[in-house]
Parts: structure tokens; C-alpha cells; sequence
């Protein structure tokens, strides 16, 4: 029987079916904006992978955008990928498109098949962390497992922080 709370226990179900040996863990200390989640893990604010949704304005389809601790989506690059208009999707909307709630969005598990794209920069290190499920759950990998198990493109979508 798990200890996990049933979404982070969701989310490494979900996990468990890629063979990676991938492990969800619960943390004491919040995880819910990058900076919390590297400093209750003890790692660096780039190796986090923030899960970010996104809806598009004319097709109205959710997008999920994965892109280092240190980064800032650039609107215009990204809408220039998808061919749209996007805009940050509402609580609303993440929940009823993830099955989970904005602070805890994992990168994989979706209630729905969302198009995913990661950033590039997250790329250059060699271990990163994941929400996983909770804003207190998350999980190590490596960015060529996070490629693996998202199946998603690797773009080029941050912009320099000012």
C-alpha cells in the first residue's frame, strides 16, 4: 500500500509503466513555484521542470509547455510554433485538462492528450525535478527521460529574464 497522497500516487502509477524507475516523493516543505520546489529539494532553480498549461485562443485546446526554473516563456515565440494565440490557462481549465491542480501539474498523466513542448535550455542539465501531482510531491529524471516519457518537441520558447 502506498503512503502517497492519491494524486502524487496517480502520478507514479503512471511513472511506473515506462520502466525508468522513476520515484515519487512528498516532501514536508512546498513545491509549488520553482523556488520553493529547489530550495525544499536542495538543487540549483534551473533544474526544475516547470509544467506550464496553456490554452489556445482560437482552438481552445490546452498546451503543455515545460521550461527550466530560470525560465520565461517568450508569448510570440510560442504562439508562432502553434500557429495561434495562446493564453494562460485558469485553474478551471488545468484541472479539467491534467486532473490536477496549478503548483502540482506533472508532466505526464494528463486526463486529456495535451501537445507538449519543452524548452531547450532545460536540456544542459544532467538531472532535473518534476511536480508530481501535489504542490509537495515530485520526481528526479533525467531530461532525455522527460523527452521519453513526455514525447514532447523540444523548442526553443524562453526569453532572457530581465
Amino acid at each position: 500500500m502506498s503512503t502517497l497522497k492519491n494524486s502524487a500516487y496517480k502520478v507514479q502509477v503512471v511513472l511506473d509503466r515506462f520502466g525508468l524507475e522513476l520515484k515519487v516523493v512528498e516532501l514536508s516543505k512546498s513545491t509549488r513555484t520553482a523556488m520553493e520546489a529547489s530550495e525544499a529539494i536542495g538543487c540549483e532553480l534551473g533544474q526544475i521542470a516547470k509544467t506550464l498549461i496553456f490554452k489556445g485562443c482560437r482552438s481552445q485546446l490546452p498546451v503543455c509547455i515545460i521550461i527550466s526554473g530560470l525560465g520565461y516563456i517568450d508569448e510570440t515565440k510560442l504562439q508562432d510554433i502553434l500557429g495561434e494565440d495562446i493564453e494562460k490557462a485558469d485553474a478551471a481549465f488545468v484541472a479539467e485538462h491534467t486532473g490536477y491542480v496549478i503548483g502540482g501539474v506533472p508532466p505526464v498523466g494528463h486526463t486529456t492528450k495535451i501537445r507538449t513542448l519543452i524548452d531547450g535550455d532545460i536540456l544542459q542539465y544532467s538531472t532535473i525535478w518534476a511536480a508530481a501531482g501535489t504542490p509537495h510531491a515530485v520526481f528526479n529524471l533525467t531530461p532525455d527521460n522527460l523527452v521519453r516519457i513526455t514525447q514532447g518537441n523540444i523548442v526553443s520558447i524562453s526569453k532572457t529574464r530581465r
